[in-house]
């Protein structure tokens, strides 16, 4: 048994936090909206007022929060996490931040504390019941140290050295949201010919966009646009100027989704009649 924090209860960390403690481990939360914590709290996990109480005299640090800034100011802000971490402790990080924001989160760290970063594909419910997919980088001692954690949460895959986690995160979300995107344009220009959706659905499954038809249509999956849009952000950040004109087009693409807080899929729904 670990004891573990989480830091960040949005609905992937909450989920993440539940599917821990009912695997076993001692789990302490905190996030910065304190009344997202309240259905844990009843569950029996205890919560914490700030990060560095959340950390305090813990084995494994988890951040699962929005973007660099959020991880930065959460680890290195005011009551931050970073400065209570024990050394031989190790921070797991699992947002969607990209190997570069990694790479500073490592410099700033505390002497012998440990960074795994090791963010996940698959949905709030996978988290929920462990069938998550987790890509890990860092060391192999630290990677084995935390895999009862992973392993609690998913399939977990060690891809490399510190950073490689977080690099396969953002190659693996870039053909997933041209992928989604460009289901969404097959569609349009569906409507615009007269072909049936269901039609074009049906050729377009047995067609090379199936897979991303899959996600395109469902109905069970929590990937906020607003989220997809920024790890694009990220993307392009890392290619500074690398020709991908895709990536700066499914970016343009999901801005114009009239709701930025529902999933990428309904940038495929039907257009109302």
């Amino acid at each position: 048994m670990l004891k573990i924090a989480v830091l960040g209860t949005g609905r992937m960390g909450a989920a993440m936090a539940q599917r821990l403690f009912a695997s076993g481990h001692s789990v302490t939360v905190w996030n910065r909206t304190a009344g997202r914590t309240e259905p844990l709290r009843r569950a029996g996990i205890a919560v914490a007022d700030s990060p560095a109480d959340a950390v305090a005299g813990v084995d494994v640090a988890v951040t699962m929060l929005a973007d660099p800034t959020a991880v930065h100011t959460v680890l290195f802000g005011p009551a931050g996490a970073a400065a209570a971490l024990a050394s031989g402790s190790c921070l797991v990080e699992m947002s969607t931040i990209g190997p570069a924001a990694v790479r500073a989160v490592v410099d700033r760290l505390p002497t012998g504390v440990h960074l795994v970063d090791a963010p996940v594909g698959g949905s709030v419910a996978a988290a929920a019941t462990g069938r998550l997919r987790v890509y890990a980088g860092g060391s192999a001692t630290a990677v084995e140290r935390v895999r009862p954690l992973l392993e609690a949460l998913g399939t977990v895959r060690h891809l490399g050295p510190t950073g490689s986690g977080a690099a396969a995160k953002l190659v693996l979300n870039t053909a997933l949201l041209i992928g989604v995107t460009g289901v969404a344009d097959a569609l349009a220009v569906a409507r615009s010919v007269g072909l049936d959706r269901d039609v074009a659905l049906n050729l377009l499954g047995d067609g090379p966009l199936g897979a991303a038809l899959a996600r395109a249509t469902t109905t069970d999956a929590d990937f906020p646009v607003t989220l997809a849009e920024k790890d694009l952000g990220l993307v392009l950040d890392q290619l500074a100027g690398a020709a991908a004109p895709l990536v700066g087009a499914a970016r343009a693409a999901l801005a114009t989704a009239p709701d930025v807080g529902a999933d990428i899929a309904a940038r495929t729904a039907e257009e109302p009649s």
